[in-house]
C-alpha cells in the first residue's frame, strides 16, 4: 500500500486552475433543444460562449436533440456548476476527497469520478459510511473496520493503509467545517478501462463525501411490507458493496405499496433485513431479538444497540437479549417491531403487511433504545466518538 502525500484542493472550482486540451472553437457551440426536465431546469448554452437562453420545451416528453455541442473543458465546469446549482433537494455536498486527483475540493460541481471507474461500469466498489455529531464521527472505527473487510471480500487492494485512510476521512470533515451530517466513503477497483477485469486498473481508487442532511430526523411509527425482490446470497449481503439494485427496487416496491420499507426474508424464511437497515423485536416475553448476522450485513448501529440495550435488562425493561432466527409468525406476532440502522437510527414499526404490531403504537423499548442512541452519539465513550480537528 502506498504511504499518503496528497494535497488538498480547497477552493472553489472558479478559483481552481484547470488545463483544457485545445482552444474554443465557435462553430462547436450549436442548437440543443431538450425537455422541460432536462437538466433540472438550468439553461442550454446556445450560439456563444457565455450566452444562455431558456431552452425550449419539446411538444412531447420525449427529447428533441440536435447539433450537440462539442464542449470545451471550461464550458464543462460552467455546466457542472449551474447543474448542481439548479438541484432541489435537502442534502448538501460540502467537501470530497479523491485519490484521482490527489486532495479535497470544497466544490460540488467537481465531485464527480471517472467513468471508467470499474465501480461506476462493473459495480466493483465498497462503501460505509459514519455520522457526523457536534463535530464528532460517530462509531468510525467499527464502520471503518467494516469498509475494509468488504474491501477484502471484493479483492479490492485499498491505496493507503488503514490509518491513512482515517486521517482522510478526518481531514474531509475537518476541510467541510460540518458538526453535523454524515461522511460517506468508497473504495474501487479504480480507473482504466472499461473491461470486466480490473486488470487494466492503474490501481484501487479511494473516495469521500461530507453530506449535510437539512431535513428534520423523522422517528415517527412506519409500516413495512413482505419484499417480494429476491435477497441477495450470504456472500453479497455480507459485504457493503455498491450494488444496490435489489436494495432501490425493494425500497421502491414498499413505496409502491404506501410503506416505508420492504422486508427480506432468507433462503429457509426467516426474517433477514430491510433495504438498508436491521431488523428488530420485542417478544412477548419482553426479549429483545435480532435475526443473525450470518447472512445479512453486520449492522453497526444494530450491534451497538445490542450493547446499550443491556442497561435495560438491567433496569429491568427487558428480560433478555438474543440473536437467532426469526420466523415471520414470531415476528408478527411481538409486542413491538422496530428497523434500525446509521439512516434511521431506531424506527418503530406498528404495521407490518397487514398484520398490526403490538397495540399499533410506538412501543417504550423502541423509545428508549432511540434515546440510549441519541445520548450515545453525543456523550457516549471515546471507542464510537472521534474528535474533529476544525
Amino acid at each position: 500500500m502506498a504511504s499518503l502525500h496528497a494535497p488538498s484542493i480547497r477552493n472553489p472550482i472558479s478559483q481552481t486552475r484547470f488545463i483544457c486540451s485545445g482552444s474554443i472553437d465557435p462553430s462547436h457551440i450549436s442548437t440543443i433543444v431538450l425537455p422541460h426536465n432536462f437538466g433540472n431546469g438550468f439553461p442550454c448554452y446556445h450560439t456563444g460562449l457565455g450566452r444562455s437562453s431558456k431552452h425550449t420545451q419539446a411538444s412531447s416528453d420525449q427529447a428533441l436533440v440536435s447539433h450537440i455541442p462539442l464542449l470545451s473543458c471550461s464550458e464543462v465546469i460552467e455546466r457542472l456548476s449551474l447543474s448542481r446549482e439548479s438541484l432541489k433537494g435537502n442534502q448538501r455536498l460540502l467537501a470530497m476527497y479523491s485519490s484521482v486527483f490527489g486532495g479535497i475540493t470544497t466544490d460540488p460541481a467537481a465531485m464527480v469520478i471517472p467513468m471508467d471507474d470499474h465501480m461506476v461500469h462493473r459495480g466493483h466498489g465498497v462503501f460505509d459510511t459514519a455520522a457526523i455529531v457536534d463535530g464528532y464521527l460517530y462509531e468510525l472505527d467499527q464502520h471503518l473496520d467494516r469498509f475494509l473487510k468488504s474491501a477484502s471480500m471484493a479483492k479490492i487492494d485499498p491505496p493507503f493503509d488503514r490509518e491513512s485512510i482515517r486521517r482522510v476521512l478526518i481531514q474531509t470533515v475537518s476541510s467541510s467545517e460540518c458538526r453535523k451530517g454524515s461522511l460517506r466513503y468508497w473504495l474501487s477497483a479504480g480507473p482504466g478501462d472499461f473491461q470486466l477485469s480490473p486488470s487494466g486498473c492503474g490501481g484501487s481508487a479511494l473516495y469521500a463525501v461530507v453530506i449535510q442532511d437539512q431535513s428534520p430526523p423523522d422517528y415517527k411509527g412506519i409500516n413495512v411490507v413482505t419484499s417480494s425482490v429476491p435477497i441477495k446470497p450470504p456472500a453479497f449481503a455480507t459485504l457493503k458493496s455498491v450494488n444496490y439494485l435489489p436494495n432501490v427496487l425493494s425500497k421502491m416496491e414498499a413505496e409502491e405499496n404506501g410503506s416505508f420499507a420492504s422486508i427480506w426474508l432468507d433462503s429457509e424464511g426467516f426474517v433477514a433485513e430491510g433495504p438498508n437497515m436491521n431488523v428488530g423485536f420485542v417478544t412477548r416475553q419482553k426479549e429483545l431479538l435480532m435475526p443473525h448476522f450470518d447472512k445479512i450485513l453486520s449492522g453497526c448501529t444494530a450491534k451497538r444497540v445490542l450493547t446499550l440495550a443491556e442497561d435495560l435488562v438491567k433496569e429491568g425493561k427487558l428480560k433478555g437479549i438474543s440473536v437467532r432466527n426469526v420466523t415471520v409468525e414470531e415476528g408478527k406476532n411481538a409486542d413491538e417491531m422496530m428497523l434500525i440502522g446509521s439512516g434511521v437510527l431506531v424506527r418503530p414499526v406498528l404495521q407490518w403487511d397487514e398484520q398490526v404490531i403490538g397495540d399499533g403504537k410506538a412501543g417504550p423499548i423502541a423509545k428508549a433504545l432511540l434515546n440510549l442512541i441519541l445520548e450515545d452519539m453525543k456523550s457516549g465513550p471515546s471507542s464510537v466518538r472521534v474528535p474533529v480537528p476544525y
